[in-house]
């Protein structure tokens, strides 16, 4: 079974080298998709990746909830990346009469609504990814048959799980609930906004 979130955050905190590779295997994605809305350049989008893995390693003793580490690291990308931008701007020598320089100023950062939405998408399925890994190898099994595209018959399920048909169903819905009840689901927003993607497996 994959190791959980808080045992990665506390054995990293202990000096766990392993642990701290993890943690950035499993969450780097999510940093740099973070990043990537803000559309910086690769020097810039290097020092905010760097810049927020350092303050991770400052704040790693003091994490009280590490399943809501996603959402740390999400929203201090986003300050990073805020944070250069606005250094960027104040530095830029543009001729002000010149329109094109103030759309591509405009147009580095996102709107805050876009942004929010985006972020919440990204913190989202990052937290079902989470709650995916923390499954025992065959509720994964299981539950990567259900979501096939397109739909396998409870037979085709059963034929590759080796398992008669009548027992599908109460075990996706034991899988379901230890889905729905994982700690990263419910570190996300009190577990509510994922329940509804859960739910479409159930």
């Amino acid at each position: 079974m994959t190791t959980t979130t808080p045992h990665l955050v506390h054995a990293a905190a202990h000096g766990d080298e392993q642990a701290w590779n993890a943690l950035i295997d499993r969450y780097g994605p999510l940093v740099m998709a973070v990043i990537r809305r803000f559309t910086l350049s690769p020097a810039d989008a290097a020092d905010v990746n760097q810049t927020v893995w350092l303050r991770l390693v400052e704040h790693l003793d003091r994490i009280r909830e590490p399943e809501a580490l996603p959402g740390w690291l999400m929203q201090t990308t986003r300050n990073e990346c805020l944070r250069l931008l606005r250094v960027d701007r104040r530095t830029w020598l543009f001729d002000p009469l010149d329109r094109t320089a103030e759309t591509v100023v405009t147009a580095a950062a996102p709107g805050p609504g876009d942004l929010d939405e985006q972020l919440l998408e990204a913190e989202r399925h990052q937290a079902l990814r989470d709650a995916y890994d923390e499954l025992s190898p065959r509720c994964r099994e299981l539950v990567g048959l259900l979501l096939t595209d397109p739909p396998l018959s409870y037979e085709e399920i059963g034929a590759r799980l080796g398992v008669p048909v009548g027992s599908i169903g109460p075990t996706r819905g034991r899988c379901v609930h230890k889905l729905r009840t994982c700690p990263a689901l419910m570190a996300f927003r009190g577990g509510k906004e994922v329940l509804r993607d859960a739910a479409t497996v159930g």
